[in-house]
């Protein structure tokens, strides 16, 4: 960058698609301010071998959209305030919408039912086991073609890879902990460890969930680390001999979340997958092409 402004070099890299990640950031950060910049790149773009293509559909896209009203079409354009939190609603967006906000709604509904309607007075620790796999599957259900109908149009752009991965974690993290923790907390305790526990370890997978998927993709890394908690909280306490399963179940959960040690093993995942996470940033662009 020269001054406030994008060098030839760095224009003619961010067209081409050469330009390394971080400068492709920035850059896509710059433009969001600088009209000079931002007709520049568009000019560069217009010369490389894509542009042809996407001037055509350009051209279709606008003889099949319907005009606009002429109060819209005379409305001011929005403050960048504005327009940037448009933007990242939009990357939100299917973190929030579709199958499983409704699916993280029964799960919580469903413990609080089950719990006070007799049928699993002891609900808790189940609410415990599955927690932190939650918000592992709602990362995986909001990232790739299978999510987002837009997706190989969002992944051609700078903001896609580990910046979209993020925006839509944050989304699943900002509806699943409130939700799974205010159920848990209403529920009786029947000796499990308390409501919040998981949520560390809800975000060591999560960041291990996206620190695997680097090799694997999302949707593979989620089965790996999603069915590792599950086998090892829930497989030892099946494989037992006799009745009170409720009771091993609580046994492992205080085993893996109660007190300093495992609390502190837990975030010292965390903080290790995070820094996986961003040595292999870069390789997270093409998660859903392996």
């Amino acid at each position: 960058m020269t001054g406030w402004h994008a060098s030839d070099p760095v224009v003619a890299g961010y067209a081409d698609g050469s330009l390394p990640e971080p400068d492709a950031w920035s850059l896509d950060k710059h433009l969001e301010s600088c009209a000079a910049c931002a007709a520049r790149v568009s000019r560069a773009v217009r010369e490389t071998a894509a542009g042809a293509v996407l001037a055509q559909v350009r051209q279709e896209v606008l003889d099949a959209a319907p005009s606009p009203p002429a109060a819209r079409r005379a409305a001011p354009p929005r403050a960048g305030a504005a327009a940037r939190a448009t933007r990242v609603l939009w990357a939100a967006g299917p973190a929030v919408r579709g199958a499983w906000t409704a699916a993280v709604l029964l799960v919580a509904a469903g413990a609080v039912a089950l719990a006070y309607g007799g049928a699993l007075p002891a609900a808790r620790p189940w609410l415990l086991a599955l927690a932190p796999v939650v918000p592992v599957t709602g990362v995986a259900l909001s990232y790739g073609p299978h999510a987002d109908p837009l997706h190989e149009i969002v992944a051609a752009t700078p903001s896609a890879g580990l910046r979209l991965v993020l925006t839509r974690t944050a989304a699943v993290l900002a509806v699943s902990l409130p939700l799974l923790t205010l159920a848990g907390a209403v529920l009786p305790s029947s000796g499990a460890p308390g409501a919040a526990a998981w949520l560390l370890p809800g975000l060591a997978l999560t960041l291990a969930c996206l620190a695997l998927a680097g090799w694997t993709g999302v949707r593979a890394a989620t089965a790996v680390i999603g069915g590792g908690w599950l086998c090892a909280v829930l497989g030892p306490a099946l494989a037992a001999p006799g009745g009170r399963l409720t009771a091993r179940v609580t046994e492992r959960l205080s085993a893996c979340l109660d007190g300093v040690p495992a609390q502190g093993g837990w975030a010292a995942a965390a903080v290790a997958c995070a820094a996986v996470l961003a040595v292999r940033r870069s390789a997270h662009p093409l998660l859903e092409k392996r």
